[in-house]
Order: C-alpha cells, then sequence, then structure tokens
C-alpha cells in the first residue's frame, strides 16, 4: 500500500504540531497532497480508471477548500505552507 501508518505519521511531524495532529488544516493539506500526487501518478499510466480521475477531482476541491479557509483565517501560515508544498497560487 502506498500509504501506510508510518508515511502518514511523518506527514503529520512535517506540517503539522506534532506526530498525532491530524486535525490541522496543515497536515490535512500536506496528507491531500501526497496523496493526490500519487493519483496522479496513477491516472499517467491509467487513462481509462473514472473512479479514481473522480476520486482525484473530488480530493483537489477538498485541499482547495481547506486552503481557502486557511487562507482567510491566517494569511501568513497559508503562505508559509503553500511554500512548504510547493504549491502554486
Amino acid at each position: 500500500m502506498y500509504l501506510d501508518q508510518a508515511k502518514k505519521t511523518e506527514i503529520f511531524e512535517k506540517y503539522g504540531q506534532s506526530a498525532t495532529d491530524t486535525g490541522s488544516v496543515e497536515s490535512q493539506v500536506a496528507l491531500f497532497t501526497y496523496r493526490i500526487a500519487h493519483l496522479t501518478e496513477h491516472l499517467k499510466k491509467n487513462r481509462k480508471d473514472h473512479v479514481t480521475a473522480r476520486s482525484l477531482t473530488m480530493m483537489v476541491g477538498r485541499r482547495r477548500k481547506l486552503l481557502k479557509y486557511l487562507r482567510e483565517r491566517d494569511i501568513e501560515r497559508y503562505r508559509a505552507l503553500i511554500k512548504a508544498l510547493g504549491l502554486r497560487k
């Protein structure tokens, strides 16, 4: 499996407050970014996988909503997260 518990913990340690911080916006966006990158690579090889394409679209929408929330609440945290993840905005 591409995303095991150890990888999740690593993502939460890096972007959240601690290894068990699964609720912060930064850790959720980082996890979505990792999953989006994995599904994008999968779809490059399997172009006819429509279920995964729909899941990818929904995941991008969820990440966009979380980023919008963070941008409205705290612009400095938003800018730091965008820079750390390498997202363009």
